[in-house]
């Protein structure tokens, strides 16, 4: 089957904790019940902000309420205020949010990317309710805009980590382009010039059996050997035929040395995590990790048909290490 790279399932709605509301013009009932958040006025709440989406990034928001940012995809970090945030498919976030404001009803947004989704907030679409107790039981007539949206640069790890290698472009022992590129004839991507296949054999099983060269591994072309206790640099750079892309790598979270969008590098304490935006055409993205965990470890677009349309490639770290690594029982 051939899929197109701009909307192959393009969705007509958003659910938040399982319950959304979708455009009149596409369901004969549209007035279905929202996701109700119960608080009470003057207590603290720990909220966990996922994508569970297979596309589409959306920007969260809270009316009337800031939160503190404080974990990113598993990795604690330091604290920072925000009143939005940008959370794409395979991203997790942390937040702590205090009931600060009058007893009332307050709308949850969580807005995708128009260009991935039907966005507004027209009939209750893309929301939910966060409600406080003693509120009357009715949807919020509250309004708000976000002044103060996370910004990335500003995310740093809780503990102090600095990335592994030297702290210049390229300063890692051994430093990856992920170069992505899109094929609107064959309607498939690449990287590096390889667009992936899934193997007939798994990668894991292949390591087992006494191959460890890349060029010996399957698939041919989109498996790259790392040798143990090395740093490793990835830079993506971005692709707008259907991104931004989000890559979550297996196996390892790491430093985020740059963000697409920015022009700044943390060589001191970056934030650390496992899936990261890389971007548009002209955008850079620079993370780094260390070589300490033996395996075939997948790196792809959490976007999940490109996946199957080509965008992965695996590491195999340290694969005469990978048997004593990973005992069977």
């Amino acid at each position: 089957m051939v899929i197109s790279t701009e909307h192959p399932a393009q969705p007509l709605t958003t659910l938040i904790n399982g319950l959304g509301r979708t455009i009149p013009s596409e369901a004969n009932d549209t007035n279905t019940e929202l996701a109700v958040v119960n608080v009470t006025k003057g207590k603290r709440y720990r909220f966990r902000v996922i994508g569970l989406s297979c596309d589409a990034p959306y920007n969260f928001t809270i009316h009337k309420h800031s939160f503190t940012v404080i974990e990113t995809d598993g990795e604690n970090s330091k604290p920072v205020i925000a009143d939005s945030l940008w959370v794409y498919a395979g991203q997790r976030y942390s937040i702590v949010m205090t009931a600060n404001q009058t007893v009332d009803n307050y709308w949850i947004r969580a807005d995708p990317l128009s260009s991935r989704g039907p966005s507004g907030f027209d009939g209750g679409r893309n929301s939910a309710i966060l409600r406080y107790v003693g509120a009357p039981v009715k949807e919020p007539t509250s309004v708000g805009a976000s002044r103060n949206p996370l910004n990335e640069d500003n995310l740093h790890a809780l503990v102090t980590h600095t990335p592994p290698g030297r702290p210049v472009l390229g300063g890692a022992d051994i430093v990856v382009p992920i170069r992505q590129r899109y094929h609107n004839d064959t309607q498939t991507f690449d990287i590096n010039n390889v667009t992936y296949k899934s193997p007939t054999v798994p990668v894991i099983l292949q390591i087992l059996n006494g191959t460890y060269d890349a060029k010996d591994l399957m698939p041919t072309g989109s498996v790259y050997t790392l040798e143990p206790n090395k740093s490793v640099e990835l830079q993506f750079f971005g692709l707008s035929a259907g991104g931004p892309h989000p890559y979550h790598l297996h196996g390892h979270a790491f430093y985020v040395v740059k963000n697409a969008y920015s022009t700044q590098y943390d060589w001191k304490n970056p934030a650390m995590r496992d899936t990261i935006n890389t971007g548009l055409d002209g955008n850079l993205t620079v993370v780094r990790f260390f070589t300490d965990n033996a395996g075939p470890w997948f790196l792809h677009c959490h976007i999940d048909w490109h996946i199957d349309m080509g965008l992965a490639v695996v590491f195999a770290e340290d694969p005469k290490g990978t048997k004593a690594h990973n005992k069977i029982p």
